[in-house]
């Protein structure tokens, strides 16, 4: 079938086609109309990544998620295949990037010391705490602290990709899911996944409000840190550190009720 011949056709048409015959005309069709996915997914998890992370090989690792998304897709789930291709693509990133380990021991060790602290220290005072309140935890200065921060960011962007809902592959959710498009996930196990996003959206609001704006800017608006730092009126480094503090925050509240719900 010439490319013509499949650009005149719709795409529902294309993907019902696909599913019978699996013609790989078809299917080199949906993959090149969908390849600008994979560099919009590699763009979005390259921030705040060392520089030791290629942008290039994150878009190499994305590129078996869109294959995967092709071959896996079914049309009659009611759910668009960029919103499945999405998910796949990312998928795809984050396992390659957990199977080559490129988190140092230390740098994974100062996480889970810091994402303690904090829920320590707004255990005891009932309320986010801030800067000063978790550097002081620390025994480090606000300064230290918030170089800590943009150390740790990778692990963070790895960490709001975390399963938080186990079973069947299609009852797993991750943070990121939850604030991404929390509104399209397939009906069939919204369900499921109900008691989990409810305590994601309730982690989200009650973030500190830079916080949560750094996180609806960058997840719902699709703002850039450079851009997302010009409306807050701070630094981007500034930004990536209020993310990374947002995503600690949401981490360990989940980790906190996760026994509860799972």
């Amino acid at each position: 079938m010439s490319e013509n011949v499949l650009a005149d056709k719709s795409e529902d048409d294309l993907w019902r086609k696909y599913r019978k015959t699996k013609d790989p005309a078809i299917r080199d069709h949906l993959i090149k109309k969908y390849a600008p996915l994979v560099k919009y997914v590699a763009g979005k998890v390259a921030v705040g990544m060392p520089h030791n992370v290629e942008f290039d090989d994150l878009v190499g690792y994305g590129v078996f998620g869109l294959f995967d998304a092709v071959e896996k897709f079914d049309p009659d789930k009611h759910v668009k295949f960029k919103t499945y291709a999405v998910t796949r693509i990312r998928g795809s990133i984050f396992d390659e990037l957990r199977s080559i380990d490129w988190v140092p021991r230390s740098v994974r060790q100062k996480t889970r010391e810091i994402e303690e602290t904090i829920t320590g220290v707004e255990a005891q005072l009932g309320r986010a705490a801030t800067d000063k309140e978790i550097a002081d935890a620390l025994h480090v200065s606000v300064e230290e602290f918030q170089d800590l921060m943009l150390k740790i960011s990778g692990t963070s962007i790895m960490s709001i990709n975390d399963v938080w809902h186990g079973g069947e592959e299609a009852d797993k959710i991750s943070i990121v899911e939850s604030i991404e498009s929390p509104a399209s996930l397939n009906p069939e196990v919204i369900v499921e996944k109900d008691e989990i996003k409810k305590v994601i959206i309730q982690a989200i609001g009650d973030l500190p409000e830079k916080e949560k704006k750094v996180l609806v800017l960058y997840y719902y608006e699709d703002l850039t840190l450079k851009e997302i730092g010009e409306v807050l009126e701070v630094t981007e480094s500034r930004v990536s550190q209020l993310h990374t503090k947002a995503i600690m925050r949401l981490r360990t509240k989940l980790l906190n009720l996760k026994k509860g719900i799972v």
